[in-house]
């Protein structure tokens, strides 16, 4: 990942670089949360605001920040499961007189919720060991939770979640958003596309970007309309970037699918860009919601049309039949049509991708979280 060339000394160097300084923590570097909650808020001070000491730091890099603590003003600590070590970094965090936050993206916090979830990530529910490890995850996220001052999340659903769960925390909303260094190569990817009117070559390419193992109710909503088109269009495609589920409608048409191992963040965009039609189906129910809507903002900043489920994130972010389109589960196969008939004529493809891109610009561009990031730690 592109982010392993960032030594602990280059992030200490630019936490110490002015003042005031916040530091953003998170357990381990992945393919999920680390990017868009942790490594992206300090990659945009660095750029938007020099003055500005901002890092990230991960569980193994714990005993240098501890001895930072007495210069940090503000803490973040993003999606972080309670343990010895952080207790241990919490207290002297207390002692130091830093502030500390809690981030996180999805509802993972209220145990009530454990089952729901379960069945939502299609995760296995048939043994004693299953329910032990997730009651643990979600016990020990509202454990961090409960000691820190405030939180911050990425809606306002999800954050009427985390103050139903903890009252006492104030809430407030960062969005996902690109950093500049994924803002930079989707206005090229988009300027790429716009260069050569939208035209396609010939096939045209349905994607699906899971990014996790977690998604194959998900993509099951979208499957039989998926299978049913691939049947009926010879020049349909399917690229699944990430974890593909298994399905057994698909199976005449696996000829015509594409299976790509996961992408760092920036190669996403360009293989989001290649593709005519990005599909983001989700089930509908209280943890859905809570999801963010990167996978809209994403495809329409490199100029790609989106299909998702109207989840209030999407809802909100998607000007149905303008910059996308929302479908209700047994809406696909009209949506599916809708998006092959547009790629069929890239003039108009072309005028509301350009509507899409300019509207998530606005939107999720990284100059405008600036002040949103100053406000949720407490320093706007």
């Amino acid at each position: 990942m592109l982010w392993d060339n960032q030594s602990l000394d280059t992030r200490l160097d630019a936490l110490r670089r002015g003042k005031p300084r916040i530091a953003w923590l998170y357990e381990k570097r992945d393919t999920s949360t680390f990017r868009y909650r942790c490594f992206n808020p300090p990659a945009t001070l660095e750029k938007m605001r020099p003055d500005i000491g901002a890092a990230w730091f991960e569980r193994q890099d714990i005993p240098a920040l501890i001895k930072e603590l007495s210069g940090i003003d503000v803490l973040v600590i993003c999606r972080f499961r309670y343990d010895a070590e952080l207790a241990r970094l919490i207290v002297a965090a207390n002692g130091a007189g830093t502030r500390l936050l809690f981030d996180c993206d999805d509802m993972v916090f209220d145990i009530n919720q454990v089952h729901l979830v379960l069945d939502t990530l299609d995760q296995p529910t048939d043994a004693e060991v299953h329910w032990d490890f997730w009651f643990a995850y979600f016990g020990r996220m509202a454990a961090t939770a409960r000691l820190c001052e405030a939180a911050i999340t990425t809606n306002e659903f999800l954050a009427a979640r985390i103050s139903q769960a903890f009252p006492y925390l104030p809430v407030h909303i960062v969005p996902n958003y690109f950093a500049p260094d994924q803002e930079e190569v989707s206005r090229a990817l988009l300027a790429a596309k716009r260069k050569r009117g939208f035209q396609g070559t010939g096939d045209i390419t349905i994607g699906y970007f899971s990014g996790t193992p977690t998604h194959n109710k998900d993509f099951a909503i979208a499957v039989p309309a998926l299978a049913r088109l691939m049947a009926e269009n010879s020049s349909v495609r399917l690229r699944i970037v990430g974890f593909p589920p298994p399905s057994e409608a698909l199976q005449p048409s696996m000829d015509r699918v594409e299976i790509l191992p996961l992408q760092d963040p920036l190669n996403l965009q360009r293989v989001i860009a290649e593709v005519e039609i990005n599909i983001a189906p989700l089930q509908d129910n209280l943890f859905t919601n809570c999801k963010s809507e990167l996978k809209f903002f994403e495809a329409a900043a490199v100029g790609t049309w989106t299909i998702a489920t109207p989840t209030l994130p999407f809802r909100h972010a998607i000007q149905d039949g303008v910059t996308g389109r929302l479908a209700r589960a047994h809406e696909w196969d009209f949506a599916l049509a809708e998006a092959i008939e547009l790629v069929s004529k890239p003039e108009a493809y072309a005028e509301i991708a350009e509507k899409a891109a300019s509207d998530v610009y606005d939107r999720y561009g990284s100059e405008r979280q600036v002040d949103k990031i100053l406000a949720a730690v407490g320093l706007g």
